[in-house]
Protein backbone atom coordinates (compact mmCIF):
# COMPACT_ATOMS: atom_id res chain seq x y z
CA UNK A 1 0.00 0.00 0.00
CA UNK A 2 1.40 3.57 -0.92
CA UNK A 3 1.03 5.93 2.02
CA UNK A 4 3.17 8.49 0.78
CA UNK A 5 4.49 10.74 -2.22
CA UNK A 6 7.60 12.19 -2.39
CA UNK A 7 8.32 15.13 -4.99
CA UNK A 8 10.60 16.53 -6.26
CA UNK A 9 10.72 20.18 -7.01
CA UNK A 10 12.62 21.95 -9.98
CA UNK A 11 11.63 20.22 -13.51
CA UNK A 12 8.21 18.11 -12.26
CA UNK A 13 6.51 21.12 -9.93
CA UNK A 14 7.92 24.10 -11.84
CA UNK A 15 9.95 24.64 -15.04
CA UNK A 16 13.22 26.31 -12.89
CA UNK A 17 15.74 24.54 -14.29
CA UNK A 18 16.62 27.07 -17.70
CA UNK A 19 16.67 29.59 -15.10
CA UNK A 20 18.91 28.09 -12.90
CA UNK A 21 21.25 27.35 -15.93
CA UNK A 22 21.34 30.60 -17.19
CA UNK A 23 22.20 32.76 -14.01
CA UNK A 24 24.90 30.14 -13.59
CA UNK A 25 25.94 30.83 -17.20
CA UNK A 26 25.85 34.32 -16.51
CA UNK A 27 28.20 34.46 -13.65
CA UNK A 28 30.92 31.94 -14.95
CA UNK A 29 31.34 33.64 -17.68
CA UNK A 30 32.85 36.12 -15.58
CA UNK A 31 35.64 33.99 -15.16
CA UNK A 32 35.68 32.77 -18.96
CA UNK A 33 33.65 29.64 -19.33
CA UNK A 34 31.13 29.35 -21.60
CA UNK A 35 28.73 26.56 -19.65
CA UNK A 36 26.43 24.73 -22.21
CA UNK A 37 23.39 23.23 -21.68
CA UNK A 38 24.86 19.74 -22.26
CA UNK A 39 27.37 20.62 -20.03
CA UNK A 40 24.75 21.43 -17.03
CA UNK A 41 22.43 18.48 -17.81
CA UNK A 42 25.77 16.34 -17.14
CA UNK A 43 27.63 17.60 -14.34
CA UNK A 44 24.17 18.88 -12.69
CA UNK A 45 21.40 16.86 -13.70
CA UNK A 46 22.97 13.51 -14.33
CA UNK A 47 25.71 13.25 -11.78
CA UNK A 48 24.88 15.73 -9.23
CA UNK A 49 27.63 17.98 -9.09
CA UNK A 50 28.35 21.27 -8.32
CA UNK A 51 30.01 23.08 -12.09
CA UNK A 52 31.20 25.60 -10.09
CA UNK A 53 34.08 22.78 -10.00
CA UNK A 54 34.84 23.68 -13.40
CA UNK A 55 35.71 27.37 -11.90
CA UNK A 56 38.15 25.37 -9.77
CA UNK A 57 39.54 23.49 -11.94
CA UNK A 58 40.22 26.86 -14.52
CA UNK A 59 42.12 27.94 -11.37
CA UNK A 60 39.76 30.61 -9.73
CA UNK A 61 40.30 30.39 -6.37
CA UNK A 62 38.30 29.04 -3.89
CA UNK A 63 37.12 32.23 -1.99
CA UNK A 64 36.40 33.26 -5.50
CA UNK A 65 34.12 30.45 -6.55
CA UNK A 66 32.20 31.10 -3.25
CA UNK A 67 31.78 34.48 -4.20
CA UNK A 68 30.33 33.45 -8.14
CA UNK A 69 28.07 31.02 -6.70
CA UNK A 70 26.50 34.10 -4.14
CA UNK A 71 25.90 36.28 -7.00
CA UNK A 72 24.39 33.28 -8.48
CA UNK A 73 22.24 32.86 -6.08
CA UNK A 74 21.49 36.20 -5.94
CA UNK A 75 20.36 36.37 -9.63
CA UNK A 76 18.67 33.33 -9.45
CA UNK A 77 16.51 34.56 -6.60
CA UNK A 78 15.73 37.76 -8.84
CA UNK A 79 14.67 35.22 -11.64
CA UNK A 80 12.24 33.91 -9.43
CA UNK A 81 10.84 36.67 -8.12
CA UNK A 82 9.05 37.26 -11.39
CA UNK A 83 7.32 34.32 -11.32
CA UNK A 84 7.28 30.37 -12.26
CA UNK A 85 5.41 28.32 -14.44
CA UNK A 86 3.84 25.20 -12.81
CA UNK A 87 4.80 22.09 -14.91
CA UNK A 88 1.70 20.73 -16.61
CA UNK A 89 -0.64 18.44 -14.46
CA UNK A 90 0.77 18.91 -11.97
CA UNK A 91 -2.42 20.85 -9.61
CA UNK A 92 -4.29 18.09 -11.13
CA UNK A 93 -2.36 14.87 -9.94
CA UNK A 94 -2.05 16.74 -6.44
CA UNK A 95 -5.37 17.57 -6.22
CA UNK A 96 -6.23 14.10 -6.82
CA UNK A 97 -3.51 12.63 -4.07
CA UNK A 98 -4.44 15.36 -1.48
CA UNK A 99 -6.13 13.36 1.62
CA UNK A 100 -5.37 9.79 0.18
CA UNK A 101 -1.85 9.97 0.81
CA UNK A 102 1.05 11.68 2.30
CA UNK A 103 2.27 14.18 -0.03
CA UNK A 104 6.01 15.55 0.43
CA UNK A 105 8.67 17.68 -1.12
CA UNK A 106 12.21 16.60 -1.05
CA UNK A 107 14.78 18.87 -3.25
CA UNK A 108 18.21 20.10 -3.31
CA UNK A 109 16.95 24.13 -3.55
CA UNK A 110 17.55 26.01 -1.21
CA UNK A 111 14.79 27.38 1.43
CA UNK A 112 14.84 30.50 0.18
CA UNK A 113 14.93 29.97 -3.48
CA UNK A 114 11.56 27.60 -2.73
CA UNK A 115 9.89 30.34 -1.02
CA UNK A 116 10.20 32.40 -3.80
CA UNK A 117 9.36 30.55 -6.60
CA UNK A 118 6.24 29.47 -4.67
CA UNK A 119 5.09 32.80 -3.97
CA UNK A 120 2.44 33.03 -6.76
CA UNK A 121 1.86 28.71 -7.45
CA UNK A 122 0.03 27.99 -4.62
CA UNK A 123 1.32 24.59 -4.26
CA UNK A 124 3.15 24.08 -0.49
CA UNK A 125 -0.84 24.10 0.48
CA UNK A 126 -0.89 20.65 -1.40
CA UNK A 127 1.82 19.34 0.85
CA UNK A 128 2.44 17.89 4.65
CA UNK A 129 6.44 18.70 4.75
CA UNK A 130 8.73 20.28 2.50
CA UNK A 131 12.64 19.12 3.00
CA UNK A 132 15.23 21.49 1.04
CA UNK A 133 18.76 21.64 0.59
CA UNK A 134 19.08 22.91 4.29
CA UNK A 135 17.45 19.79 5.94
CA UNK A 136 20.40 17.07 4.61
CA UNK A 137 24.13 17.44 4.55
CA UNK A 138 24.43 15.27 1.07
CA UNK A 139 22.26 16.26 -1.64
CA UNK A 140 20.75 13.56 -4.39
CA UNK A 141 22.24 11.15 -5.95
CA UNK A 142 23.16 10.32 -2.43
CA UNK A 143 20.38 9.35 -0.76
CA UNK A 144 20.39 10.98 2.52
CA UNK A 145 16.98 13.12 1.12
CA UNK A 146 15.07 10.28 0.51
CA UNK A 147 15.82 8.72 3.64
CA UNK A 148 15.21 11.68 5.94
CA UNK A 149 12.09 12.01 4.06
CA UNK A 150 10.96 8.60 4.89
CA UNK A 151 11.65 9.24 8.16
CA UNK A 152 10.04 12.67 8.54
CA UNK A 153 6.88 11.09 7.54
CA UNK A 154 7.16 7.55 9.69
CA UNK A 155 7.02 5.03 6.91
CA UNK A 156 8.94 2.15 5.31
CA UNK A 157 10.42 2.33 1.69
CA UNK A 158 7.74 -0.24 0.08
CA UNK A 159 4.94 2.66 1.50
CA UNK A 160 6.23 5.22 -0.35
CA UNK A 161 7.35 6.40 -4.25
CA UNK A 162 8.80 9.37 -5.75
CA UNK A 163 8.71 11.69 -8.78
CA UNK A 164 11.37 12.88 -10.04
CA UNK A 165 12.71 14.06 -13.33
CA UNK A 166 16.64 13.41 -13.57
CA UNK A 167 18.89 10.75 -13.19
CA UNK A 168 20.49 12.02 -10.53
CA UNK A 169 16.97 11.91 -8.33
CA UNK A 170 16.00 8.57 -9.74
CA UNK A 171 19.53 7.15 -8.24
CA UNK A 172 18.81 8.75 -5.06
CA UNK A 173 15.67 7.27 -4.80
CA UNK A 174 16.67 4.32 -6.09
CA UNK A 175 19.36 4.20 -3.43
CA UNK A 176 16.81 4.75 -0.63
CA UNK A 177 14.72 1.76 -1.67
CA UNK A 178 12.39 3.38 -3.22
CA UNK A 179 10.03 2.73 -6.40
CA UNK A 180 10.43 6.06 -9.15
CA UNK A 181 7.96 7.59 -11.22
CA UNK A 182 10.18 9.61 -13.84
CA UNK A 183 8.39 12.45 -15.74
CA UNK A 184 11.67 13.74 -17.86
CA UNK A 185 11.48 17.20 -19.13
CA UNK A 186 12.88 19.04 -21.85
CA UNK A 187 16.14 18.85 -20.42
CA UNK A 188 16.24 15.72 -18.78
CA UNK A 189 14.69 13.28 -21.56
CA UNK A 190 17.29 11.13 -23.13
CA UNK A 191 18.78 10.35 -19.37
CA UNK A 192 19.34 6.82 -18.20
CA UNK A 193 15.98 5.94 -16.28
CA UNK A 194 16.58 2.13 -16.70
CA UNK A 195 16.18 2.36 -12.79
CA UNK A 196 12.45 3.72 -12.74
CA UNK A 197 9.30 1.71 -11.61
CA UNK A 198 7.68 3.70 -14.46
CA UNK A 199 8.91 6.54 -17.08
CA UNK A 200 5.25 8.59 -17.54
CA UNK A 201 4.38 11.46 -20.49
CA UNK A 202 3.84 13.89 -17.92
CA UNK A 203 2.72 14.65 -14.29
CA UNK A 204 -0.86 14.35 -15.43
CA UNK A 205 -0.09 10.51 -15.42
CA UNK A 206 1.10 10.53 -11.47
CA UNK A 207 -1.83 10.16 -9.83
CA UNK A 208 -3.42 6.93 -11.75
CA UNK A 209 0.28 5.66 -11.51
CA UNK A 210 -0.02 5.97 -7.65
CA UNK A 211 -3.54 4.79 -6.99
CA UNK A 212 -3.53 1.70 -9.26
CA UNK A 213 -0.38 0.98 -6.81
CA UNK A 214 -2.53 1.15 -4.23
CA UNK A 215 -6.05 -0.68 -5.71
CA UNK A 216 -3.45 -3.65 -6.36
CA UNK A 217 -2.27 -3.82 -2.99
CA UNK A 218 -5.91 -3.92 -1.89
CA UNK A 219 -6.93 -6.63 -4.87
CA UNK A 220 -3.68 -8.90 -3.55
CA UNK A 221 -4.86 -8.30 0.38
CA UNK A 222 -8.28 -9.33 -0.54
Amino acid sequence: MIRAVFWDNDGVLVDTELLYYRSTREVLRRVGIDLTVAAFVDISLRQGRSVFDLAERHGVSPGAVEALRDDRNRLYGDLLGRGVPVMDGVEAALRELRGRVTLGVVTSSRREHFRRMHERTGLPDYFDFVLTREDFREAKPDPEPYLKALRHAGLDAEQCIVVEDSERGLLAASAAGMRCLVVPNELTRGQNFHKAWRILRGASEVADAVLSLQEGSSAAAA
